[in-house]
């Protein structure tokens, strides 16, 4: 359907875009900022979807690594995906698929290959309108297909980059051709605190206004990310220079926990102030009172717990952050508060097994492990290291894809005395390849989303700790992988202790193992944390909390 056709149908219906944008600098959290948007209108009883459109010429963050982007979010349609759509997900409780996720490059490679085949025959294929309308379309679409009231949209990067301006352009068209009752756009600025002048600079602000007045957009309201609050004369200056209604500006304080900041906006009146925009009256309140009562909970969880997270990437969080997500909500569920530990799988490799340098004396004081997913061998033998300290001191361990793998191998090498067994990934010529590449995936050459993504079902066995904690007898969960156990090992993995309490039956893989004799040592071969949320806490991960909390307990007596 043409660009024109969509732009009259959306005109008939309700549906409402919310844009966002940033500016200053990247990481101020705009997908929060968005998660907390859809919250406040979900919960005023709107339906919503959300779609992100990232600048970058990838066609999708699968290829990226995470310390260059951060965590690679799977969808249950097999999407790789931005970690924001994990924000979005967790949040505000929905379930996306791919459509939800636009990059520029996947943009280009539509117009290119539509070239290619003919479609634009006599054209000059120009960034305008070729280009921006195949984003309009897509977005338009989008918002026709999920018939949603809001329809909330990020854009990724920063106002000023050049990757980014083909999508200001989009909205720009859009907000001349739908009128402001179809469209709001929010700017979500940083604004600073010199320690040494004792104040807050408004000037970044003012800038990054002028780079999208350039590009033809004066937002609607100004969301102000500061972490401590923008006394009122800044405001009064920024409403000015800004041309932005003083009552259209708002602050987005440092929260610890995040969830406060939902608190903090509907405070602020946001919700009601989105609605008056669009005319929507009388405004709906927005019921918090769940998200109140886990701020609450949290607020009273004084016992604390270490979580050792033993990973390949450190420096920062955003590779795990839907694991460290889930860490901390199963906690805090429990009255707890988890201390999540970071410790890099090397550094345990370099030391001596139990000793008591710096890596090894933090893994010997956590009271549960989580080992993440990851690729190639790089950490791996520091990983396998934690699973034989969790397995040998009785320590909880979750092992989520490489961490389930990277416990089978431990497992095979400890109790099968096969000291040479690894997984084909790092050791493509061993002898006991415990873990090999899956039948579909021998061949693949390409990177680009060819692994198992995406959810599969996962049939569990009564009497298990995997089918304790779901209370179900088949689950479905998410996959980001390429290898799988082994199932030449199965038979004496389990006659030495090793039980496999969750299998994909249509091709008999592998999806949970646990150790019988052991309080929680427990690997899936999947992405629990993807479907793990502050209000509904994963049950694998509500399970390896209670079973760090019930440790804790007896420890302490």
């Amino acid at each position: 359907m043409e660009v024109f056709e969509l732009l009259q149908k959306i005109q008939k219906t309700n549906t409402k875009f919310i844009v966002v944008t940033g500016g200053v600098c990247s990481s101020i959290g705009k997908g929060v900022l968005v998660a907390s948007l859809g919250v406040l209108l979900k919960k005023a009883g709107y339906s919503l979807s959300v779609i992100k459109w990232d600048p970058y010429l990838n066609v999708d963050p699968g290829t990226m690594s995470p310390l260059v982007h951060g965590e690679v979010f799977v969808t249950s349609d097999g999407a790789e995906t931005d970690l924001d759509l994990g924000h979005y997900e967790r949040h505000i409780g929905l379930s996306l698929t791919r459509d939800s996720s636009v990059s520029s490059g996947q943009i280009y490679q539509e117009v290119l290959e539509g070239e290619r085949s003919g479609r634009f025959l006599g054209k000059c294929i120009q960034m305008v309108p070729h280009v921006v309308n195949v984003t309009k379309r897509r977005l338009l679409e989008f918002a026709l297909d999920h018939n949603v009231e809001f329809v909330l949209l990020e854009i990724g990067g920063t106002v000023g980059d050049m990757e980014g301006e083909v999508f200001l352009e989009t909205v720009r068209q859009l907000r001349m051709e739908l009128g402001s009752e179809h469209v709001m756009h929010a700017h979500l600025s940083f604004v600073p605190f010199l320690s040494w002048t004792g104040e807050v600079k408004t000037k970044p602000t003012q800038h990054s206004i002028t780079e999208l007045k350039r590009a033809g957009l004066a937002p609607d309201c100004l969301f102000l990310r500061a972490d401590r609050q923008v006394d009122d004369q800044s405001v009064s200056k920024l409403s000015v220079m800004c041309e932005v209604k003083e009552d259209y500006i708002f602050q987005v304080l440092t929260n610890d926990p995040v969830y406060r900041v939902f608190l903090d906006l509907d405070a602020q009146g946001v919700g009601r102030k989105v609605q008056e925009h669009f005319r929507l009256v009388p405004p709906k309140s927005s019921d918090l009172s769940d998200w109140q009562n886990f701020i609450a909970s949290i607020d009273q969880s004084k016992q604390q717990v270490s979580i050792g997270l033993i990973a390949k990437y450190v420096g920062s969080n955003d590779p795990y952050i839907s694991v460290v997500e889930a860490i901390r909500s199963a906690a805090y569920h429990l009255k707890h508060r988890a201390n999540v530990v970071v410790i890099e799988a090397e550094a345990l490799e370099k030391g001596s097994y139990g000793a008591n340098d710096a890596a090894w004396a933090q893994l010997k004081s956590l009271d549960g492990i989580v080992v993440p997913g990851g690729f190639d061998r790089r950490g791996a033998e520091g990983k396998i290291l934690a699973a034989r300290w969790a397995r040998e001191n009785q320590v909880p361990y979750l092992g989520l894809c490489l961490g389930m793998q990277m416990m089978i191998v431990e497992a095979a090498r400890a109790l099968l005395k096969l000291p040479d067994a690894n997984s084909a990934e790092f050791e493509p010529d061993t002898k006991n390849p415990v873990i090999w590449i899956m039948e579909e995936q021998k061949g693949v050459t390409r990177k680009g989303a060819t692994m198992r993504l995406g959810s599969y079902p996962c049939s569990l066995v009564e009497g298990t700790k995997a089918y304790e904690a779901y209370k179900k007898p088949v689950v479905n969960e998410r996959h980001r992988h390429r290898y799988e156990v082994n199932n030449t090992y199965r038979s004496s993995l389990e006659q030495a202790g090793m039980v496999f309490s969750g299998v994909y039956r249509d091709k008999d893989l592998v999806e949970i193992a646990e150790l019988k004799d052991h309080p929680f040592m427990l690997g899936v071969q999947f992405h629990p944390e993807f479907q793990s949320s502050p209000l509904a806490v994963h049950p694998l991960f509500d399970a390896f909390m209670q079973a760090v909390t019930k440790r804790k307990v007896s420890f302490d007596r």
